[in-house]
């Protein structure tokens, strides 16, 4: 119960969206917004009840006029299952709410006129978080799968690649399909403004995903990963390389063809504690 209340402590509603529920009201659709926002509000609880679960650091949940989204203080270094539960998390509250609902319209509790809109919004919200487009559910299950085989920064980039070119799509097919539909274009536009942001701060994203590992909350590593590097690699080119869920010796090799193995903290304790920003892995050969 503390949980509960702790989670709808931080909810918040963005004020357009008081604009928008004024305009459901104007227009006679105050049951229709209301049936949709509660279904979001339900979808959102849901990733925010399985962080809560596994002690993320919870920010905000915020309820916007076309959707929601719960912002964490997590970057990149919770065990990837984990971070997998989380995100379906979301799109499973669909599930239980439509059988529910057809159970209550079995019962004649609900008129079958309420059940098909209700069950109409439910898939319409639990498809479109699929699309692979980042920050939708679908975009943060793909950078989980890249995850597995690719270093965090290639994989967070890959993303991003692949969410533009699914908008793209996307907004191609709306084009031909329902071009007046107001609605969807200011989604498809949140979905640009989002991603051209996450695009601007890759780089500082790769910083604190490397913070975060250095300083932040140690995981359970679940694999070993030797990274091979040459001594006269530069150490931002080997930490380009770290990848998620795993632990990284550094297996260098010298000049003279000798091979030395250094931890990753060394390498991360080199570059944010001693600043060595432009140093060479060789350069740490001679520290540790």
């Amino acid at each position: 119960m503390n949980k509960a209340i702790e989670l709808l402590r931080h909810v918040h509603i963005h004020p357009l969206l008081w604009i928008v529920l004024g305009l459901a009201v104007v227009t006679a659709h105050f049951v229709e917004a209301c049936l949709l926002l509660a279904i979001i509000f339900i979808h959102e609880m849901g990733h925010a009840a399985a962080a809560s679960f596994f002690s993320w650091r919870i920010k905000k949940i915020t309820l916007l006029p076309f959707g929601g989204v719960v912002e964490m203080d997590e970057h990149g270094n919770r065990p990837l299952k984990e971070e997998a539960i989380v995100v379906l998390a979301g799109p499973l509250q669909h599930v239980w709410l439509v059988a529910i609902s057809y159970g209550l319209v079995t019962l004649n509790v609900m008129s079958e006129e309420l059940f098909q809109l209700f069950l109409q919004y439910n898939l319409m919200i639990f498809i479109f978080n699929l699309f692979p487009v980042w920050p939708l559910d679908g975009g943060k299950l793909v950078l989980l799968l890249l995850s597995l085989k690719f270093p965090f920064l290639n994989a967070h980039q890959l993303t991003l690649i692949i969410s533009i070119i699914s908008l793209c799509l996307f907004s191609l097919l709306v084009l031909l399909t329902a071009p007046a539909h107001i609605n969807v274009w200011i989604v498809i536009g949140f979905l640009s403004f989002s991603l051209n942001y996450e695009w601007k701060q890759r780089r500082y994203i790769f910083m604190r995903f490397l913070l975060e590992r250095y300083y932040g909350k140690k995981s359970n590593p679940s694999a070993l990963i030797p990274i091979e590097a040459n001594e006269q690699d530069l150490l931002i080119h080997v930490l380009e390389k770290f990848q998620r869920d795993c632990k990284h010796p550094i297996i260098v090799e010298t000049d003279e063809r000798e091979k030395r193995v250094l931890d990753e903290n060394e390498l991360l304790h080199a570059f944010f504690t001693e600043k060595r920003l432009t140093d060479k892995i060789g350069d740490l050969l001679f520290l540790y």
